[in-house]
């Protein structure tokens, strides 16, 4: 007689018992291998290996050629939901097709990424959706709704979000501090990441690198008492980002043991642990020691192997399974979708009337990115190409296009002679590189899906020589991509590159890779330069076997002779034309990436001269930029009669954007964030308190070169009858707009809320909702919004939670955040907010309202915020409305660490008082000191705290000595 299936094989038992079975089938040692990311199969239970982590932030990425889509950013541009979903479910599809064929592709997607992009230098700006967290929450969830798929229980995929929480920037990033107060937090940060989540759209998150308030995101409370509260009966999964969890002893030196850190990260919600690639020993030998030390328990190890478990069954590992036969790769839907995207993904941010271009029109299209489809890190290998040049030569003729890219040409001379690419190899370096269009034929995409530092380089061609007579030198194209960073390529196309010999050759499709072979920095020397490799931080010299990598004191010296300008090339080619356009921007992987922010606003000097030198011999000419983040560009604004950006848009960039121009769709994107009109405009990178510091568009006093939400179109509308009504605990919006053009095209309405007079600081504005809608020629269309009354409120640090002050506020509908069209009052009634209770009861240090000169920082390694001052300067914290009792109090008592003496002074109602606070110890080692302060009523409370002091808490007694 056949034994019958085992329960946890059962379809028809609910979820929780059969993964409750499968657990309690595993050992000890099985349970705890399943913690690393690589876990290996259990053949006696039929388990197989699984992986988690599969790149798909706009396509699937690493694993071969795939359907590439806009990036992140660009999606965000489009501000339709409804199309991100379908292409979050295009790539689930492709997901699925691709693991069919190669089971090295994981159904745990680690995408998309929900960091707001608060800062524009930050180098992964790419990766995010706005600036504005409601914005970045509606498309995050409806990318990951088209991800998991619409099966209650079952999912397509199982998405993760990226990065938890407050991670802004790439400087210092695995041992920076984000400060974030509670009302950043709470406001701010933590809704990009809760309404997805709440959703069910995700499973789950992974923690960033860095830490907040002093403490790593991998051992962050926040993971217990918000991310698993939003989804209190749903098992969220939490997988540590790559290298983290040894970051918490190598570099952050948070915990002494590697066994401590897993400990503490498992007990704080970490599930999967992303470390050492496809070696898990060490991970697993390390919370195998963590077990028997009694770091962690059986109820530890058991809580997070379930999740694991509950997200495997849920991907039908065993059954039911119904997307196992969805397969979908390439098709013609989404091509076409990808098209659309990248036409939806194009923000027009100037137009005279230049715009839409006329039929017939001859066009000088230049610049470095004219004739490129540049992808990122996290793109899949390109199937198809279109460059602007392409798509344009297509829509208007050959003929009628010319071209310039106005990149410099320039020839190498060095002591022994000219620099020369030896040729004859160029069948070889066909598809060279995991980003080359149809590359990747799986072995070079495996090594970056499992160590992006594997890519590999190439060895089998000839390096590059010096001993050429000039007449045989090889003209290299120059490009200077950030102030000095630049790449060389020959004429064959290849860039310059360094392989792991450390010679130089022309063989890289494109620059990329985890570490860029292809970049390098000119440094004056004499009346020559040196040639810096910017991958390995050599220098190129001269060897007789050919130009290879080598310490500066063996480095060549280099002399550049100048066969043509670029900006000659570009007036060239504009001169004759009826309109020029310029394209212009980043490469991905240059100078502001992942692991590199950005230094400035500014467009690159060499480009900022490519279009000035068009414009001068063209006043017809048009800026398209195409990059991953914001510039500053007033000059071209202030010149130029048409500009617009997207982001780069994957396959179809080219065809999206000269769709646009030649008018065959109007544009219809909006910016997802500020763009700023100067350097002086930012804050600090590391600046996270953006009420303090008056960051973003919700906060920013001044005038952005282009506001959050600006998009213009080939149309006008017309806004009318804003009506707003309060239903329960809700408000319902109603506009009509009207498209008083001759064309059906997109609008996106945007209804923004705006707190009158508040009695605490409040944005300017904030998005409440949107939607982007197909308005036919004369067309009156009405837009009705629904949101919670909820959504005008703050957190109130007084009172430790969320609330509207009554009073009135404003509802405003509008073509962008500075583009208000109509106003209508709100008055919202309630009882008037009470004051802070203080007397009798501790005042936590961290429920500040203001702050200058300070930071929080762990209280604890578990849990806790305390403040302390930013640098050698006291800091000053104000607490607003404080109530002492009308009795008043007579006493205070002061929780503090110090590692140094230091003083903390306190003022309010006419009272003051400085308490000495001596060295505890350690920064954790905190002590109680008493002191008198007499005072009553309700009252401001300032605080000054100067020297190396932590302040957790106040306490307020009746006496003086009470306590």
């Amino acid at each position: 007689m056949t034994a019958p299936e085992p329960p946890y094989r059962d379809p028809q038992l609910p979820l929780p018992e059969r993964v409750a079975d499968l657990l309690g089938r595993l050992t000890v040692d099985e349970r705890i291998a399943m913690l690393h990311q690589f876990a290996p199969a259990v053949e006696r239970l039929g388990l197989g290996a699984f992986r988690t982590g599969q790149e798909a932030l706009h396509g699937v990425a690493w694993m071969g050629p795939a359907t590439v889509f806009p990036q992140a950013v660009g999606l965000g541009a489009t501000w339709n939901a409804g199309l991100v979903r379908r292409i979050g479910e295009a790539v689930g599809r492709e997901v699925r097709a691709m693991r069919v064929r190669d089971e090295r592709v994981g159904l745990n997607v680690w995408s998309p990424t929900v960091n707001l992009l608060r800062h524009p230098l930050w180098g992964r700006g790419e990766e995010g959706y706005s600036e504005d967290p409601w914005l970045t929450s509606a498309i995050a969830t409806a990318y990951t709704r088209g991800l998991r798929g619409d099966h209650p229980v079952q999912l397509r995929t199982a998405p993760i979000l990226k990065h938890w929480l407050a991670h802004n920037n790439e400087t210092e990033r695995d041992t920076s501090s984000s400060s974030v107060r509670a009302r950043v937090l709470h406001e701010y940060d933590l809704p990009a990441f809760r309404g997805t989540i709440e959703s069910g759209a995700a499973v789950g998150v992974m923690p960033a690198y860095n830490l907040v308030n002093g403490r790593p995101n991998h051992v962050s409370p926040y993971l217990s008492s918000e991310l698993r509260a939003w989804a209190p009966h749903r098992e969220l999964a939490v997988c540590s980002d790559a290298g983290a969890p040894s970051n918490l002893v190598d570099s952050e030196h948070y915990f002494g043991t590697h066994e401590e850190a897993l400990a503490a990260s498992l007990k704080a919600g970490v599930d999967s642990f992303t470390d050492h690639g496809q070696d898990s020993a060490v991970t697993v030998g390390r919370l195998r020691a963590a077990y028997d030390k009694g770091l962690i328990g059986d109820e530890d190890v058991d809580r997070a192997v379930r999740r694991l478990l509950t997200m495997r069954f849920a991907l039908g590992e065993f059954g039911p399974d119904p997307y196992a036969e969805e397969a979908e790769f390439d098709s013609p839907r989404h091509r076409e979708l990808a098209a659309e995207a990248a036409e939806q993904a194009v923000v027009l941010l100037k137009n005279d009337g230049l715009l839409p271009l006329a039929p017939g029109a001859r066009i000088a299209v230049v610049g470095l990115l004219a004739d490129e489809c540049k992808l990122d890190w996290y793109s899949g290998a390109l199937l198809r190409r279109a460059t602007p040049l392409a798509a344009l030569r297509e829509r208007f003729g050959t003929d009628a296009v010319t071209y310039a890219e106005g990149c410099d040409r320039v020839r190498l001379r060095c002591e022994d002679g000219w620099v020369k690419v030896p040729f004859g190899a160029a069948d070889a370096r066909a598809g060279v590189g995991p980003a080359a269009e149809g590359a990747a034929d799986g072995d070079a995409a495996d090594a970056a899906a499992l160590d992006p530092a594997l890519l590999p380089g190439r060895t089998d061609l000839p390096p590059l020589t010096c001993d050429a007579a000039r007449d045989d030198a090889t003209e290299l194209a120059l490009v200077d991509w950030d102030r000095g960073t630049v790449t060389l390529r020959a004429p064959d196309g290849h860039y310059l590159s360094v392989a792991e010999d450390g010679y130089v050759r022309a063989s890289a499709d494109q620059p990329g890779g985890w570490v860029v072979q292809e970049t390098f920095r000119l440094v004056r020397h004499g009346a020559g330069h040196l040639l810096r490799h910017l991958g390995t931080g050599r220098y190129v010299s001269v060897a007789a076997d050919g130009l290879k990598v080598a310490a500066e004191d063996e480095a060549g010296v280099f002399h550049l002779e100048y066969a043509e300008r670029g900006t000659d090339a570009v007036a060239r080619a504009a001169a004759g034309a009826d309109a020029v356009v310029v394209i212009a921007g980043n490469d991905p992987h240059i100078a502001g990436r992942e692991t590199e922010d950005r230094t400035t606003l500014a467009l690159p000097p060499q480009q900022d001269a490519l279009w000035r030198a068009a414009h001068a011999v063209n006043p017809r000419t048009i800026l398209a930029l195409t990059s991953s983040y914001p510039y500053a560009v007033p000059g071209a604004h202030a010149a130029l009669p048409a500009l617009l950006w997207s982001a780069h848009g994957g396959q179809a960039a080219g065809t999206g954007l000269a769709r646009v121009l030649a008018g065959d769709v109007s544009p219809g994107g909006r910016l997802p964030q500020t763009w700023y009109a100067d350097d002086a405009d930012l804050p600090d990178l590391l600046d996270y308190d953006i009420i303090g510091s008056r960051q973003t568009y919700l906060y920013f006093d001044g005038s952005p070169l282009y506001p959050f939400g600006h998009g213009l179109s080939y149309a006008a509308f017309r806004y009318e009858d804003l009506t707003v009504r309060r239903i329960a605990e809700a408000i319902e919006v109603t506009v009509a707009v009207t498209n008083t053009g001759d064309r059906d095209v997109d609008e996106v309405v945007q209804i923004y809320g705006a707190a009158i007079d508040p009695r605490v600081p409040r944005p300017h504005r904030a998005l409440l909702a949107f939607e982007r809608r197909r308005i036919g020629a004369g067309e009156r269309a009405e837009f009705r919004f629904r949101r919670p009354l909820a959504e005008l409120g703050h957190y109130d640090v007084g009172h430790g939670r969320w609330t509207v002050d009554p009073g009135p506020y404003e509802i405003q509908a509008g073509a962008s955040s500075a583009d208000v069209r109509l106003r209508v009052p709100l008055d919202v009634g309630g009882p008037e907010p009470r004051p802070r209770p203080v007397r009798g009861r501790s005042l936590r240090a961290a429920d500040y309202d203001e702050q200058r000169g300070t930071v929080l920082v762990d209280r604890s390694r578990a849990a806790g915020d305390a403040v302390a001052p930013a640098g050698d300067r006291a800091g000053d914290v104000l607490f607003r409305d404080c109530d002492f009792g009308g009795d008043g109090v007579r006493g205070l008592e002061i929780t503090a660490a110090a590692t140094g003496p230091g003083a903390v002074s306190l003022r309010a109602g006419g009272a003051e008082v400085t308490v000495p606070v001596a060295a505890t110890g350690g920064p954790y080692d905190y002590v109680r000191t008493a002191a008198a302060l007499a005072v009553n009523g309700v009252h401001d409370l300032r605080m000054r705290i100067a020297g190396p002091v932590r302040i957790a808490e106040l306490s307020f007694r009746d006496r003086p000595d009470d306590g």
